[in-house]
């Protein structure tokens, strides 16, 4: 687990994007901060489009993000939302943290508290790159 003070400065960035999101549609507003091996940190929130599918989550845009800006080895995740409790990651950006950080800490946080989990416990046998090898 990371220390204290590097997840309270990652859910201070994931809050700062936050008050970036663009979610007309729901008001549902969301931010994300992935940390690097590297010590950088990307940013990213929900952006809402009135074709729904085309929405993409806060913890894609700052993996995304991440990865556009060279980082290959994430450390942890920090995501930020509304209300009092953590927010958990959808089941989308589960998987797309199973690939490109499996194994980070994921840090969930609400106005009122945090808490603390691996990628690997929020999807124990994940469907990864190796179920994907000899099956051609």
């Amino acid at each position: 687990m990371i220390a204290a003070d590097v997840a309270d400065e990652l859910v201070a960035a994931a809050r700062r994007a936050r008050q970036q999101a663009y979610a007309p549609y729901s008001d549902f507003t969301v931010g994300a901060a992935v940390l690097c091996a590297d010590g950088r940190i990307f940013g990213g929130c929900n952006v809402e489009n009135a074709s729904f599918g085309a929405t993409v989550c806060a913890e894609r845009v700052a993996l995304f993000s991440a990865v556009a800006g060279g980082c290959r080895e994430v450390e942890a995740i920090a995501i930020a939302g509304p209300g009092g409790e953590p927010l958990p990651p959808c089941g989308i950006c589960r998987q797309v943290l199973v690939e490109l950080a499996p194994g980070a800490d994921v840090i969930m946080a609400g106005d009122e508290c945090t808490r603390t989990t691996t990628v690997a416990e929020l999807m124990p046998e994940a469907f990864g790159s190796g179920e994907l090898r000899g099956r051609g």
